[in-house]
Formats: C-alpha cells, sequence, structure tokens
C-alpha cells in the first residue's frame, strides 16, 4: 500500500469520502475513467439500483440504495488498480519506472531448452514430454477459476491431440528431426509458456486494454487457438505417416507374398 501514497491518489480518495453520498456511482465512475466497457456496465447497474430506490417506500428504499453504495464502495476497492496507480520511482538516469503491482509467484517454470533442427531424442525425451504435459494440464485444472471461457478445454485437448503424438513417437520414431524439433518446442515451450505468462497478470487488469488493443483475455484465447492449431497438424502429420508407413509395408506384402501357385507359395525364386 505503500507504493499508492501520492497527492494524486490521496487527492481522489479525499473526494471519494468528501463525496461519500454518492458511493453507487464510484464504479461508473471509475470504469469511465479506464474506459473499461465491462466496469461501466456494472458501475452503471449499481447507480440504476441507487436511482431507483428513490421510488420505493421509505424502509426497501432505503435498505436498496444502501446495498448499492457498499457494493460500489467495495467494488471500488477492490479495482483500484483502475484509478489509485501505483507510485513511479526515478532511477538515477531519471527514467520513471512504474512499482510493479505485487502478484503470486508462478509454479516453478519448466527447464527449456532450444534444441537444434538435426538433434535426436534421447533416451527419456518422451517421459520428459509426457511429464511436460501433465504439468500444463495440472496449472490449468489448479487455475480454472481464472481462465476465460472455454480455454481451460482448449488446453486439455491440446493436451491429449500433443499425448498422442508423443505415444506414437514413443513407439516407432518417425526419425524428422525437424518433426522432433516442432513437437518438443510446443511441448517444452510455446504451451507452458503461454500459460505462464496468463497466469502471472493480476486477476484486477486482465480485462484491460494493451496498446494493441487487446485484452490479456483476449491474448490468451488467441494464442492457444494458434498453439492447437500447431498441435493438430502435428497430430495429423504423424498419424498420416503411420497410415503411410502401414501402405506400404501391405504393398511390400502383397508384391512379396500375393501370388500363390498350385503347387506351393512363391518365394519370389524363379
Amino acid at each position: 500500500m505503500l507504493s499508492r501514497f501520492t497527492r494524486g491518489n490521496i487527492f481522489k480518495v479525499v473526494l471519494a469520502f468528501v463525496f461519500w453520498l454518492f458511493a453507487a456511482f464510484y464504479v461508473l465512475i471509475i470504469g469511465m475513467g479506464a474506459k473499461n466497457k465491462k466496469v461501466m456496465l456494472e458501475g452503471g447497474l449499481y447507480a440504476v439500483l441507487f436511482i431507483g430506490a428513490f421510488s420505493l417506500p421509505n424502509g426497501s428504499g432505503a435498505m436498496l440504495g444502501l446495498g448499492s453504495m457498499v457494493l460500489s464502495a467495495v467494488r471500488s476497492y477492490m479495482l483500484r488498480d483502475l484509478w489509485l496507480p501505483r507510485r513511479v520511482r526515478r532511477l538515477p538516469s531519471g527514467e520513471a519506472v512504474q512499482i510493479p503491482a505485487p502478484v503470486a509467484a508462478p509454479a516453478p517454470p519448466i527447464q527449456f531448452y532450444q534444441p537444434s533442427p538435426a538433434a535426436t531424442p534421447v533416451a527419456g525425451a518422451s517421459d520428459e514430454l509426457s511429464t511436460a504435459l501433465t504439468w500444463v494440464s495440472a496449472q490449468a485444472k489448479q487455475n480454472k477459476h481464472r481462465l476465460p471461457a472455454d480455454t481451460y478445454v482448449t488446453i486439455l485437448e491440446t493436451c491429449q491431440m500433443l499425448d498422442s503424438v508423443i505415444d506414437a513417437e514413443t513407439r516407432q520414431p518417425s526419425g524428422d528431426a525437424r518433426f522432433e524439433y516442432e513437437l518438443e518446442a510446443m511441448v517444452r515451450e510455446y504451451l507452458p509458456n503461454v500459460l505462464q505468462g496468463f497466469l502471472a497478470v493480476p486477476p484486477s487488469m486482465v480485462d484491460n486494454r494493451q496498446p494493441n488493443g487487446r485484452t490479456p483475455n483476449e491474448e490468451l484465447v488467441e494464442q492457444l487457438r494458434l498453439l492447437m492449431g500447431q498441435a493438430e497438424t502435428l497430430h495429423s502429420t504423424r498419424h498420416n505417416q503411420t497410415s503411410a508407413d502401414l501402405t506400404s509395408t501391405g504393398n511390400f506384402l502383397r508384391e512379396r507374398f500375393g501370388h500363390h501357385q498350385p503347387g506351393g507359395f512363391d518365394f519370389g525364386i524363379k
């Protein structure tokens, strides 16, 4: 809280106490100042309830009006990041740096590495990839309440497709160095980094517009959509290759052993 003690913030808090009778309008004003449509809609609801309370009988009207004021005041405190920015400190060079909001420490990150396209899989690589997918699924489940709608299902479906590819590689390695590189990058780097990056954003800021015009929620949805598309590509490529290998084996067997002679089998010996 000490990082919020600035003259501007103190002035805003003093005004809030002076005009406490208009507490029902605080959230609406905060939303308008932050240009956050979701907050504006919520604040508009409190304002409508407060105004509507004057048309009700004394007892129920007073309770409704007081309730809207209390709810708006509580929400104003919860949305303090939108109207009480943190103190800016100065570096020796004079550059201003804003003190970041404290966030819960994320789970210990997986140690990623960048294998070269020509690298060959080492023993136990498939187990390590499966472990990485298990970690992603566990993190998604643990933070399900923080994820935007449908993104939890998207993460699980992506993990299932990648796990199927890993199983196929374990049973019969493709020998394609580029394919193995893309699979490792997806499982070890791209998917975990996207999830960790979103969970590092404070929950109160996931609907704030960024310079690119998108909110963190929208960014997560878009990035997961792209990763799921890549997972589908890896899945179809690997299993199409499996089908092609089976067909090649069948063609060989049909050519080698598919011709019978009346006196026995033709083993290709003339």
